[in-house]
């Protein structure tokens, strides 16, 4: 970059084109909430037909435009800050340099090169003549520049040559953010349809890590996230942001502040989105090359006896196999993201509520995802029930789980007298993916074992408090929490209460319930830190008391042998009509009721067994 333009250049023009990007994110995105939570939420509420379904896809449409509009514009505010922050530097130190030269009444020219005028006074009888410093970076040049000003009887030239140094090494700085910055502001520019594709979300993800190679500078200014940092670590610290800064690091780090425990539920669910919005580019990126590369189907069949092939008849070859396998894997996880999609989309469904998406990941722990879900802002809710699934629990299938915790929500809502209810469905453990033997080729399956539900009960533990420390933030108090847990869930249930020390306390949870539990690694629920009248628990018929017994005797993961239904545990044991193992959650069931009453703080209008 040459002198003229460095000098005229303006840092706080990108600062103000940024300033506008991010304004026209916030507008995108407040028009993407319109859109889904109000508009489209109203339509389900009272339209039907096929009109009303052709025009709800094409606000699922606009919407999605919105959404990649809210992204790259947050991607483009955040380049333009970091490239004018650089520019910036530079900047401040030619105007220096300047400021030095006007002082001194030299004179700089076009290239960088500062003129001084002859010597104030004779030396040897003579004026010593004046001249022009030429500005070098390299330190070799600089000791040579400062030898020959030493030794020159004009003591303008050392100031003078300083100067130019100053002004060269302003320059150098300068052209080297200029070429940094040039192809990654080049790069941000969308296609030229009005179709948000699968590889324009793609080119989001390209984006962003794009800038973060460059921006490094900038993004050192922000404070970052406290490390091994306690929810009310992760509360204080989004708090002390400026709204530019909180954008800034939405924008460059969604996966991480998707994924922090303590921040307000809004802002993990606008960050989280983009990551499941990426993460769905990828994957179908990675299904359509997948599906290209489908090798030789079927080979022919030799019969053994004949030694010949037998036409028509051609047995699955070993390498269509494993692409098989590989090509369900990457099926089942686009199959599981539109889940979550279909969710956002079913807002007012039945009154449903907004739906905040507070943890997603496609790989997730063990490889089975991670999906954090809840049906209505748990930062605001006067009672919110966190609902843990058991074995078997994928991204693949999410969908039941997501639908338990809609049901949940419908149900407690309907008896809450009018106060507000968030329900969450909290999947981010490596869950068992056997509970019989010989399921999925397993001689002793996975549920047997506790060591599942060792590594998960802390991160659930640590998200229960950041829902409490959110929530805190909120409204000043810690609200109505209840931890609802199905089948091995239960067992996970357990080990977050246990994996607590001094000074940490019990659960951040005012009660526990558990259907189907086969054990919560404890004989009683006072060894868990549950207070007494607060645990309860249900049974249901038919294979759910398989999973009871064969927790308590084949697995042993309840203490002494003890589970939750046994009356030496300590719990209220509520009547249930669950015909079998999955049916706890059956619209219009008693089983339903009585976790909605206990969910609500209605514990009068339970019935015991």
């Amino acid at each position: 970059m040459d002198y003229s333009t460095l000098k005229s250049l303006k840092p706080s023009e990108y600062e103000g084109a940024a300033d506008g990007y991010r304004v026209t994110g916030r507008m995108a995105q407040a028009a993407k909430d319109h859109i889904e939570n109000v508009v489209a939420a109203g339509m389900r509420k009272s339209l039907e037909g096929e009109a009303a379904g052709a025009a709800q896809k094409q606000l699922q449409a606009l919407a999605k435009n919105f959404h990649y509009m809210q992204a790259e514009c947050g991607v483009i505010s955040t380049a333009l800050k970091g490239f004018g922050y650089d520019m910036a530097g530079a900047k401040r130190k030619l105007d220096s340099a300047v400021a030095d030269a006007h002082a001194e009444k030299f004179t700089i020219g076009p290239d960088g090169s500062v003129t001084y005028p002859s010597g104030p006074e004779k030396v040897d009888g003579k004026i010593p003549h004046g001249g022009t410093a030429n500005g070098a970076t390299a330190s070799s040049a600089q000791g040579i520049n400062r030898q020959a000003a030493q030794f020159d009887p004009n003591p303008y030239y050392a100031r003078a040559q300083a100067i130019a140094d100053r002004i060269a090494g302003a320059l150098q700085e300068a052209t080297a953010a200029d070429e940094k910055w040039a192809p990654k502001l080049r790069a941000l520019k969308a296609d030229d349809d009005l179709t948000v594709s699968d590889r324009d979300w793609r080119d989001v993800t390209s984006d962003t890590h794009g800038v973060l190679t460059v921006a490094d500078a900038y993004l050192d200014t922000i404070d970052d996230i406290p490390k091994d940092g306690s929810a009310e670590d992760n509360a204080h610290w989004w708090k002390s942001l400026s709204e530019d800064e909180r954008a800034d690091y939405v924008s460059m780090h969604p996966a991480s502040v998707g994924a922090l425990n303590g921040l307000p539920a809004d802002v993990r669910d606008e960050a989280n989105r983009i990551v499941l919005a990426e993460q769905r580019g990828a994957t179908q990126q990675q299904f359509d090359a997948w599906l290209k590369k489908e090798p030789t189907h079927y080979r022919d069949y030799v019969d053994p006896v004949t030694g010949r092939v037998t036409k028509g008849v051609g047995a699955p070859t070993e390498e269509w196999e494993k692409w098989n396998k590989e090509k369900e894997r990457i099926e089942g996880r686009l199959r599981g993201m539109d889940t979550i999609q279909d969710r956002f989309d079913a807002t007012g469904t039945k009154g449903l509520p907004e739906a905040y998406l507070l943890a997603f990941d496609a790989e997730g722990r063990g490889g089975d995802g991670r999906v954090v879900l809840a049906n209505g802002n748990p930062d605001t809710a006067d009672h919110t029930a966190v609902y843990v699934p058991g074995t078997g629990t994928h991204l693949s299938d999410i969908g039941k789980d997501l639908d338990r915790g809609a049901t949940l929500w419908r149900e407690s809502d309907s008896v809450s007298q009018g106060s507000k209810v968030s329900t969450i469905t909290w999947f981010d453990y490596d869950a068992p993916r056997s509970a019989t033997p010989g399921e999925k080729g397993d001689i002793f399956p996975e549920a047997m074992f506790d060591s599942h539900a060792a590594e998960g009960g802390p991160v659930l533990r640590d998200f229960l408090e950041g829902n409490r420390a959110a929530h805190v933030e909120s409204t000043g108090g810690p609200g109505h929490t209840t931890a609802v847990g199905h089948s091995y869930g239960t067992t996970v249930i357990g080990d977050a209460a246990k994996s607590g020390g001094w000074p940490d306390g019990p659960l951040a949870v005012d009660d526990v319930l558990v259907a189907g539990s086969p054990g919560m690694q404890a004989d009683r629920a006072g060894d868990l830190g549950i207070k007494p009248g607060h645990m309860w628990a249900m049974g249901g018929e038919g294979n759910d008391t398989l999973v009871r017994e064969g927790g308590r005797w084949a697995a042993g993961l309840g203490d002494n042998w003890t589970i939750p239904t046994d009356p030496a545990f300590g719990s209220t044991v509520l009547e249930s009509d669950a015909v079998d193992h999955s049916a706890f959650w059956d619209e219009n069931s008693l089983s339903l009721r009585q976790q909605a009453y206990v969910i609500t703080g209605r514990y009068g209008r339970t019935h015991a067994e």
